[in-house]
């Protein structure tokens, strides 16, 4: 009767060669989205802000500003009441950005059902961003 050993020295080789040639091929991955500028797309979030208030019938929205204020050109309201009466305003009450702390009233647009409000910020580079998305 003949007796076969078994040979085990060759696993543990065999599986650290496919564990380097997976790091290998991650690192290369990493690496190539880097130099081809895979990773440079990303956008920054901007940090401004606004607060919304109903007294009666009237909507108030005051701008409250933030770290990019001096990058905000246009200031976008959008107020849809509870009846569905929908009204997109543009406020730019300067040249410039919108002063911190400058309101705009709105009045009859309010009711006494939830109103949505929602603000965006136009940015000197062209971006957009939602800096008030809410009901009241």
């Amino acid at each position: 009767m003949m007796k076969f050993r078994e040979n085990e020295e060759a696993v543990s080789p065999v599986i650290g060669v496919i564990l380097m040639v997976a790091i290998t091929v991650i690192l290369a991955a990493v690496i190539a989205a880097f130099v081809f500028g895979m990773a440079g797309n990303i956008q920054t979030t901007k940090t401004v802000a606004a607060t919304a208030t109903q007294q009666g019938n009237d909507i108030i929205v005051t701008y409250q500003g933030g770290a990019d204020h001096q990058s905000v050109k246009i200031i976008n309201v959008s107020v849809t009441n509870s009846t569905d009466n929908a009204e997109t305003f543009y406020k730019n009450s300067t040249p410039s950005s919108p002063t911190v702390g400058e309101s705009w009233t709105f009045g009859g647009y309010g009711t006494s059902g939830r109103d949505h409000v929602v603000v965006v910020a136009e940015f000197t580079d062209g971006t957009s961003q939602v800096v008030l998305d809410t009901f009241i």
